[in-house]
């Protein structure tokens, strides 16, 4: 079903105006540096009901699940995250709704043995979200890495020091050579000057240079690429780094690999009939999360083709054919969701996000 922004904000308006409010925030959970985007429309497609059990896979400041308390008190939500922040943050959350929020601590691939202590089965849960890529938080501490306009250490590690043997983004840049920081920035940044970046990266090394903070790498790359400028997709000035940074971030946290197993642990617990929505912001991302939704996917990895056009010299008969190629998933709605333009000129880092909604078939 197709929803117009006009209409789908009326469905939203008159939800929220069915229920009274019961969320009363303390000041130190109010006070929490988090927008989330498309809170709303994540309401209407997600659509839960009392009672219901639903997993925010990506906590992060609570934004999200926040309004769908709101607008359903009685909800039972599980808060996953990996950030050990976020995690904190989850804990303050659940003081104020004993029994409702069950805060986690962990990657996607650390879900399923989380649900085991919980005695949480496969096919039980009703509604399951995911808010991809950083999170404003994590942007706006320079200490974490991630922001080009804040200088700190090259770190990007969004566990933290929770496994202190995983490589910084520092590390990366130290210990890799030129052919494998070209793949990277090539492949996970889309950066088109990936070659020039890498080599000037590997010479700077026989200088004895080590690239520690995020100034340094950013001055760097700006002074080697001192020809070229960029816009954003608002017409902006946008960092000639900004792709690398990208690129890097993704890398350390192995957050495709991330992702892929996230939407098999998404099929997986969902019952039949639950809910899904994701929000995306930039194509690597949302191209994992169509390709699984239209089941596009060979032995649980994303495929670059169409499973019809996959293996085309052998020969099955048709029942099992029409088993393999029907997709588990029903999209609720015909076109990628996004944000307004009231609220990329509220909150810009909205600009880039496409939600997807589905629904669990079998």
């Amino acid at each position: 079903m197709r929803y117009s922004s006009v209409r789908l904000f009326s469905c939203v308006k008159r939800f929220f105006h069915q229920r009274k409010y019961s969320t009363f925030l303390n000041e130190d959970v109010k006070s929490i540096p988090h927008c989330p985007v498309m809170a709303s429309e994540t309401v209407c497609y997600l659509k839960p009901s009392d009672g219901d059990l639903v997993i925010d896979m990506t906590f992060g400041a609570g934004g999200h699940t926040k309004h769908l308390l709101e607008f359903c008190p009685s909800l039972r939500i599980i808060a996953l995250d990996r950030d050990p922040v976020a995690f904190s943050y989850a804990q303050k959350l659940a003081d104020l709704y004993p029994n409702q929020i069950t805060p986690l601590l962990g990657k996607f691939s650390e879900l399923p043995a989380l649900l085991a202590k919980l005695n949480i089965k496969q096919n039980s849960v009703d509604g399951i979200l995911f808010d991809f890529g950083c999170s404003s938080m994590q942007f706006d501490v320079a200490e974490r890495g991630f922001s080009l306009s804040k200088d700190g250490p090259l770190d990007m590690r969004m566990d933290g020091d929770r496994f202190p043997n995983t490589p910084t983004a520092s590390d990366v840049l130290a210990m890799s050579d030129e052919e494998d920081l070209i793949k990277i920035f090539k492949v996970y940044g889309e950066e088109k000057l990936a070659k020039k970046i890498a080599r000037g990266i590997v010479e700077a090394r026989y200088t004895f240079k080590t690239f520690r903070s995020t100034r340094e790498l950013a001055d760097f790359i700006s002074g080697i690429c001192d020809k070229d400028y960029r816009l954003d997709k608002m017409q902006r000035n946008a960092h000639i780094a900004t792709k690398v940074f990208q690129a890097l971030r993704i890398f350390v946290n192995n957050e495709l690999n991330e992702i892929n197993y996230a939407m098999i642990v998404a099929q997986r617990y969902l019952k039949v009939g639950g809910r899904m929505v994701t929000i995306c912001f930039h194509s690597l991302e949302d191209t994992i999360v169509k390709r699984h939704i239209a089941g596009h996917t060979v032995d649980n990895s994303v495929s670059k083709l169409p499973q019809k056009y996959i293996n085309y010299a052998k020969s099955h008969d048709l029942e099992a054919v029409e088993e393999v190629l029907a997709s588990p998933w029903s999209m609720i709605h015909r076109h990628v969701i996004t944000p307004t333009e009231d609220e990329v000129i509220i909150n810009p880092r909205s600009r880039s996000a496409k939600l997807r909604a589905a629904v669990k078939l079998r």
